[in-house]
């Protein structure tokens, strides 16, 4: 089984031992981060720094000015965490240790462009903006992510990408010093606090059918027992149902029109994977999909290992399903147990893996998945046949 390993720049540019090193890992590939959201990283092994404060959402290349010339949304440069072609630089060391180097592009993710542009953002039935939350309902907002999909996935040398956040994002996020978790939300509650209604998505709400103001009371009377730690109401189908057609329609659309934009500008063969939840109401990193929907558009998902059966009933034959699995112990991983979590991945039909992630590990991370990813290239990977566990596991109801 094929597996892979996210990163940084800033993990490999200053650093000439780090290529070597994630070489020795076993590893066939890295996704490197081209385009990424604010972060405090630790840099365990870095000769110069053990910390990295990327103060906003950037792009780590520069951006090619003429794409962007004259336009309100556009990408901004890094600051000194990732200064000059830092993407470049560090997929050139990269593939000189015989890695194959992957871009990872973080799209609908981004406070400074919410706090700049606060019209761009989410906003809440309550009328509370998520300035880290930039809405896809917006045409403006949407040519901003599809042009940079296109931008910051095709980097010199990368033999692929991996789009994450391509689709709704809303409550669930680690803002800068989270208070939020006093009052424990279930997956509805959660929803119904990620509702946008700004101008176009309460446009988008009419067009199907819900009026916007009804909308929006009847999500804040459903999230009234939440905020007594009891679980929300519900929404009345004739509202609901308008709302979450009109956001699948909004997402879908926008992977549909990211992928191609990537492919239009990638050269033959470049691969295109999508960060996807099979849940298609979900909002986050790993962005709802439709799973039989992405798996026609995209070359395949990555995907949490818990969520790969629901993928696996609409595979191809050369479908990707990368199985994402944590392995930094400090951040809730398990290193020590990759070897037998790849084997229950490839069980329900993961095809890849992804490790999150190689320059956060310690070391003591680092050598137990040198030593699983021995037993790991020697499990058989392909897509699960029709009567597996993952086509029946698929077909459960979640």
């Amino acid at each position: 089984m094929r597996a892979g390993a996210f990163l940084y720049p800033w993990d490999v540019d200053g650093d000439p031992d780090a290529p070597a090193r994630l070489a020795d890992l076993g590893l066939a590939q890295v996704t490197l981060a081209a385009a990424y959201h604010s972060t405090r990283a630790l840099t365990p092994r870095h000769p110069r720094h053990r910390i990295v404060t990327a103060g906003y959402a950037a792009v780590l290349y520069p951006p090619d000015p003429e794409r962007w010339r004259g336009r309100a949304l556009a990408p901004y440069p890094a600051g000194d965490w990732a200064p000059g072609d830092a993407y470049g630089a560090a997929a050139g060391a990269l593939a000189g240790a015989g890695l194959e180097v992957h871009s990872w592009v973080v799209l609908a993710h981004n406070s400074r462009l919410g706090a700049e542009h606060p019209e761009t953002s989410v906003v809440n039935a309550y009328g509370d903006r998520y300035p880290w939350a930039p809405c896809i309902g917006q045409d403006a907002v949407r040519r901003y992510l599809v042009d940079l999909a296109a931008e910051a996935a095709v980097r010199q040398g990368a033999a692929g990408t991996e789009l994450e956040s391509c689709g709704w994002y809303g409550l669930a996020h680690l803002h800068a010093h989270d208070k939020t978790a006093g009052v424990p939300l279930d997956d509805t509650a959660r929803y119904l606090m990620s509702l946008c209604f700004c101008p176009s998505c309460r446009e988008g709400y009419g067009g199907h059918g819900a009026d916007p103001d009804e909308l929006a009371a009847a999500v804040r009377a459903a999230l009234e027992p939440a905020w007594r730690g009891g679980p929300a109401g519900p929404v009345p189908g004739r509202l609901a149902d308008p709302a979450l057609a009109w956001r699948l329609e909004a997402a879908r659309t926008l992977q549909e029109d990211a992928v191609a934009a990537v492919r239009a500008a990638a050269p033959p063969g470049f691969r295109v994977l999508l960060h996807a939840d099979p849940v298609p109401y979900r909002c986050g990193a790993n962005a709802g999909t439709d799973p039989a929907h992405v798996l026609a558009v995209a070359d395949g998902v990555v995907t949490p290992a818990p969520d790969v059966a629901p993928f696996a009933a609409h595979a191809h034959e050369r479908t990707v399903l990368a199985a994402n699995l944590p392995v930094v112990t400090g951040m809730g991983g398990s290193p020590h147990t990759l070897a037998a979590d790849a084997r229950r991945a490839a069980a329900e039909g993961a095809t890849e893996l992804r490790l999150y992630h190689a320059g956060l590990a310690s070391d003591a991370d680092l050598a137990a998945v040198r030593e699983a990813l021995d037993a790991v290239h020697r499990i058989p990977s392909g897509p699960a046949p029709l009567g597996t566990a993952a086509a029946r596991a698929a077909a459960t109801p979640r």
